[in-house]
């Protein structure tokens, strides 16, 4: 071994002392090193190591109000939001909102008396809990969760409840009264009473109308005066003189999409699946469409189950969007770049990607189509152009009665308000030269306009037949509004329909019959931007529809010896083509497996369907015979005709309720004897409504009793079973 000299172990001795010195640095120079004082106030995100405690956030952000949010759609977030708003401009309190399923809830019970909690909670389905509020929920009826104090007293806590839903649902706004119900009995205490929304009807004038009673007892409860806040924006806007093209969201509804990298397609990051078949279903399309569209999704990782929700992400018109554009004084600066900063995340966070466009915002990110709000004119009017405008704003906004005759059945959105108000004509094709200019800032426009949403269809497919397509029935909304002294009648168009029937014409270089060149609105169709961002909704001839798929507990049930009854006359069938489906390829297997007899026990599967001709809206007329002859006779379809005879003795159409009760005693034995399952999807307002009661009456005369409580007993019964479900809207 070699020997080493003086000099190399001085080396190595130096070393082994600096490492040391280094090593131990903190602790041998810490008297000289100054204190660190900790500073009074925590950031939001220093939670003493939890950040699911939503007090602690509370009070490191000096936040005096929590928010929560039921939501299922965005509409209740939405409201949230406004409350806290006005929270901040009446009191000048800030606030914490919420996503419930981001928070534990063991710390309810200490929240401290000068703060409060607002519950603003949607009804879901069948009286279910959003997806977000299900932990919430459990941890306010379950009597075994104790909160952190032990126990289940909430008796120094104060609360406000608020809750969105539909009055033609038989559970109308239940989750609230759920909520109301058990913090009153924690010995909570409320301020003011619930509010109750009716989306069937108006949900704002129900929030209007609600919210200032509420706000007085707040008021007295927290020891507050209004005129406390001030009016301040939510958003910073900035124009960006420079900025790299592709970091620009054009319309991109996620990171991934603007940077086209992979990752799982939700409702957060929606895939663009190709349109493999787009057509007309109806017959006779002269006045009416219904779109039958194939969206492609092999590859995607999108999977989905018969009876799924499949959401469309549309844009906005071209006429609106040009429209609100010359409205704000913003076309000739339409495209420039501009940068948002929420002044305050914790109470309102940009609702869409940044940096973008002020072009792209109003066509791809907040819902312009929709009718204008009462209580944003109020908020508009402040901008006015000129004495009459102002006053004509006011008006719509002070005036409930007016509101609703001017914008409500006008169904003006806020482009067409703004004009309405300078006295521009509505119905000329929008232009500079006819459009007079608002100087409404434009954080004012994201903060008062929501977010647009994805539009949901029922998926009409089954995977085990179509494993990589969804296919969508859609029927186009297209009414015309009611007149009055200020707003003659005119075209509404909805937004996802017509999107969709947009895809369907270019998809098959159809030509749409569009804005007339007289200068005067006129379309049957209006336009849309279906290439996407950067032409990324259209390879070749082939145009694409952002989508995510959305879960539904509306199945089958999975023995097929059970006997099935559907009931979806319209569009209201576009599951059940799913379900049949879904026992066509079960069939398939079965035959093959065990012979041609395989179905012999299998339940009937009826279906009750009506439209207004069998030539003319009769959707799918040429599948069903072939679904019948491969089911082996185990699926019966009765058909209601409404605008063709045979009517009724006393002239009256026939609908789905009357083949039912034409079918009593085959339904009856069905559902009590076959123990079978009963589902019903379309109008809830009208149909639904009255289907349940046919099946009452079928059901109490079976039992020998009457509809109003035999009836009625049974039918209740089979929905808390699980064995009468519903798929309706408004």
């Amino acid at each position: 071994m070699a020997s080493t000299s003086s000099s190399d172990v001085l080396i190595l001795a130096l070393g082994v002392a600096l490492a040391a010195l280094y090593l131990f640095r903190d602790s041998l120079f810490a008297a000289s090193k100054p204190k660190i004082t900790s500073s009074t106030t925590k950031s939001l995100d220093d939670t003493d190591g939890n950040p699911r405690d939503f007090v602690a956030k509370m009070k490191a952000g000096n936040k005096r109000l929590a928010i929560f949010y039921g939501s299922q759609t965005g509409t209740a977030e939405e409201y949230a939001i406004r409350l806290a708003k006005e929270a901040k401009a009446k009191f000048g309190l800030t606030s914490l909102v919420c996503d419930p399923e981001e928070y534990d809830f063991e710390t309810l019970d200490t929240v401290p008396e000068d703060c409060a909690v607002f519950f603003v909670m949607a009804t879901y389905g069948e009286g279910e809990p959003t997806d977000n509020a299900v932990q919430l929920m459990q941890n306010l009826q379950d009597e075994s969760f104790e909160f952190s104090k032990g126990g289940r007293d909430l008796s120094g806590l104060k609360y406000v409840a608020f809750g969105l839903g539909n009055k033609t649902y038989e559970h109308y706004n239940v989750i609230s009264k759920y909520v109301d119900t058990a913090l009153e009995k924690m010995g909570a205490t409320r301020m003011g009473v619930r509010g109750e929304g009716d989306d069937d009807k108006s949900m704002e004038e129900d929030y209007l109308e609600w919210k200032d009673g509420m706000w007085e007892a707040f008021a007295t409860a927290m020891g507050v005066e209004e005129g406390q806040g001030g009016d301040t924006a939510d958003f910073a806007v900035r124009e960006l003189e420079s900025h790299p093209e592709e970091k620009v969201y054009l319309g991109e509804l996620s990171a991934r999409a603007l940077t086209k990298t992979k990752g799982i397609h939700d409702a957060k990051n929606p895939f663009p699946a190709p349109l493999i078949v787009a057509r007309e279903l109806f017959q006779d399309p002269k006045d009416r469409n219904c779109v039958h569209v194939e969206l492609n999704t092999e590859g995607s990782g999108i999977t989905y189950q018969h009876g799924d929700h499949v959401g469309v992400w549309p844009s906005n018109s071209e006429l609106e969007v040009n429209r609100l554009l010359l409205a704000l004084g913003l076309y000739d600066k339409k495209d420039k770049v501009i940068n948002i900063d929420s002044l305050d995340p914790a109470l309102a966070k940009v609702p869409f990607p940044v940096p973008t466009t002020y072009a792209t915002v109003l066509r791809h990110y907040i819902d312009i189509s929709a009718l204008a709000g009462r209580q944003m004119l109020g908020t508009f009017a402040k901008f006015a152009p000129n004495p009459e405008a102002e006053a004509a704003i006011k008006e719509l906004n002070t005036n409930k009665e007016v509101y609703h005759k001017i914008v409500a059945d006008g169904c003006l959105k806020a482009g067409e308000v703004l004009q309405l108000a300078a006295g521009n004509d509505i119905r000329a094709i929008p232009a500079p030269e006819n459009t007079t200019a608002w100087p409404i800032p434009f954080d004012m426009i994201v903060s008062s306009i929501p977010r647009l949403q994805p539009r949901y269809y029922s998926i009409s497919s089954s995977p085990k037949l179509h494993p990589n397509s969804i296919h969508v029935t859609c029927v186009v909304l297209r009414y015309q509004s009611v007149p009055n002294e200020r707003v003659s009648e005119r075209w509404v168009y909805g937004v996802g329909s017509n999107f969709l029937l947009n895809l369907k014409y270019a998809a098959n270089g159809e030509e749409a019959p569009l804005i007339g060149s007289t200068g005067v609105e006129n379309a049957v169709v209006p336009t849309y931007t279906i290439e996407g961002p950067r032409g990324a909704y259209k390879q070749d001839n082939i145009y694409k529809a952002p989508i995510h798929v959305r879960r539904s507990t509306f199945r089958l049930p999975t023995n097929p010896k059970s006997p099935v009854i559907m009931i979806g006359p319209g569009t209201g069938v576009a599951p059940f083509r799913g379900f049949v489906q879904e026992r066509v390829a079960l069939a398939r297997r079965s035959i093959e497996k065990n012979g041609p007899d395989a179905l012999a026990d299998w339940g009937r599967i009826t279906l009750f369907y009506g439209c207004r001709k069998s030539n003319e809206d009769f959707l799918y007329k040429d599948e069903w015979p072939s679904y019948a002859s491969e089911l082996k006779g185990k699926f019966v379809m009765h058909t209601a005709f409404s605008r063709e005879p045979p009517y009724k003795p006393d002239g009256s159409k026939i609908y789905v309720q009357d083949l039912i009760w034409e079918q009593r005693e085959s339904v009856a034995d069905s559902i009590l004897n076959g123990k079978g399952y009963v589902y019903i999807c379309g109008d809830a307002k009208n149909m639904s409504k009255a289907v349940e009661e046919v099946l009452a009456k079928v059901l109490g005369e079976a039992k020998g009793g009457s509809a109003e409580e035999e009836g009625a007993a049974e039918v209740k019964m089979l929905k808390e079973r699980s064995r009468l479900l519903l798929d309706v809207w408004s």
